[in-house]
C-alpha cells in the first residue's frame, strides 16, 4: 500500500547528500529506486547538496580533524532542522550511533565491496618496487599497506576520486586504493585497475553500502524506504557494524570487516584490528547463523581486544 501524502514536483521529498559525483550517483539512485517503487516522476524529488567539514578540509589528515561525524554533521543538523527529509551516506563513512531523534534502517542493495588497486603502472601491490610511494587517505588502507609492504612509502591523499586520480596522474604516487563499489557507480569501468581479494586486504566495514537516514516519527519517508529497503545488506551490516561498535571504531581507527551470506541461512564474518603503522595485526572469523549476527560481530571484537592485549588498543581509547 502506498503512504499518503506521496511527493509531487509542487511538494518535492528533499534527499541531502554531500556534493562529490560519488555521492550524488548514489542520492541520484536512492531518488531513481523511489521514483519507480511508486511511479512517480523525478521531479516529485529534490537533491539537496550540503557541505560537510570533512569536504571542506581536505589539506590535513581526517585522524587530525576528527571521526567519522565529519562527513554526517551537517547532514543530519539539515534533516533534524527540517530542511531536508532523508540524507543518503556512504555506509562506510556512518558512526555507529545516530543523533537523537533520527534513524539509520533503509540500505540499497550493495555494490562490490572490494578495494582496487589502481595504477597506469602496475597490476597489484606485490609488483610494486621496493621504495614505491603509494598514496592513500585511509588509515586502514595505509596501516595495511605497510603491515604487507614495510618497505613501501605511504603518503596522504585527501579528495574525491576524481582528485586523487589526479594527484595519480600527477605522480604524487605510483599507485593507490579506491573501493570498487565507487568506480561502479561511477562506471569507471575503463580505469587501469584489479580488485583486491578480501585475503589479501579485507575492506572497510559495510564498504560498498548506501544507508538512507530519516526521522524517527516521519510515518511517510519511513513507508517509502520499506519499498527499496535491502535485506541482505541489512544482516551483512548488522555483523560488519556491531563488529566496529564493539571496537569503538572511526575513521582514526584501522579496522576492517567483511560479512558474507552463504544463502542457507548462514554468515561469514572477518575482522582484523591493526596498529596505524602496521607493525602488528590481528585477524579471525565467526561463521554462524544470519539471524546471530550481531552477536558473531560483538564476539569476534571482544576476540581481537583479548588477543591483542590493552596496550594494543590504547591509541584508540577502548577500555
Amino acid at each position: 500500500m502506498a503512504p499518503r501524502d506521496l511527493p509531487a514536483p509542487d511538494a518535492p521529498l528533499k534527499i541531502g547528500t554531500r556534493g562529490s559525483p560519488l555521492a550524488l550517483a548514489q542520492a541520484n539512485e536512492t531518488r531513481d529506486r523511489l521514483a519507480d517503487a511508486f511511479d512517480l516522476p523525478h521531479e516529485a524529488f529534490e537533491i539537496v547538496v550540503i557541505k560537510t567539514t570533512g569536504d571542506r578540509i581536505i589539506d590535513r589528515p581526517l585522524k587530525e580533524i576528527g571521526g567519522k561525524g565529519l562527513f554526517t554533521r551537517e547532514i543530519e543538523a539539515a534533516m533534524v532542522s527540517g530542511e531536508i527529509d532523508l540524507a543518503v551516506h556512504s555506509m562506510k563513512d556512518m558512526p555507529t550511533l545516530q543523533p537523537e531523534g533520527l534513524i539509520l534502517d533503509t540500505y540499497l542493495p550493495r555494490e562490490d565491496p572490494r578495494d582496487a588497486f589502481i595504477s597506469p603502472e602496475f597490476a597489484a601491490i606485490a609488483d610494486l618496487p621496493e621504495g614505491a610511494v603509494v598514496g592513500t587517505s585511509s588509515l586502514r588502507r595505509r596501516a595495511q599497506v605497510q603491515h604487507r609492504r614495510p618497505d613501501l612509502q605511504v603518503v596522504e591523499f585527501r579528495g574525491n576520486v576524481q582528485t586523487r586520480l589526479k594527484k595519480l596522474e600527477d605522480g604524487v604516487a605510483r599507485c593507490t586504493f579506491l573501493a570498487c563499489a565507487g568506480l561502479n557507480r561511477l562506471q569507471m569501468s575503463d580505469l587501469p585497475q584489479t580488485p583486491v581479494a578480501p585475503e589479501d586486504m579485507l575492506p572497510a566495514v559495510a564498504q560498498g553500502a548506501i544507508g538512507i537516514e530519516r526521522r524517527i516519527d516521519d510515518d511517510r519517508a519511513a513507508e517509502m524506504l520499506a519499498a527499496i529497503h535491502d535485506a541482505e545488506t541489512a544482516d551483512r551490516l548488522a555483523a560488519e557494524r556491531a563488529f566496529l561498535a564493539a571496537l569503538d571504531g572511526s575513521c582514526e581507527t584501522p579496522i576492517a570487516g567483511l560479512a558474507l551470506l552463504d544463502g542457507d541461512g548462514g554468515l561469514w564474518l572477518r575482522g582484523e584490528v591493526l596498529r596505524p603503522d602496521g607493525s602488528e595485526a590481528h585477524a579471525d572469523e565467526r561463521r554462524g547463523a544470519v539471524a546471530d549476527g550481531a552477536a558473531m560481530g560483538r564476539d569476534l571484537a571482544r576476540d581481537l581486544l583479548d588477543r591483542a592485549g590493552t596496550d594494543f588498543f590504547d591509541w584508540i581509547g577502548v577500555a
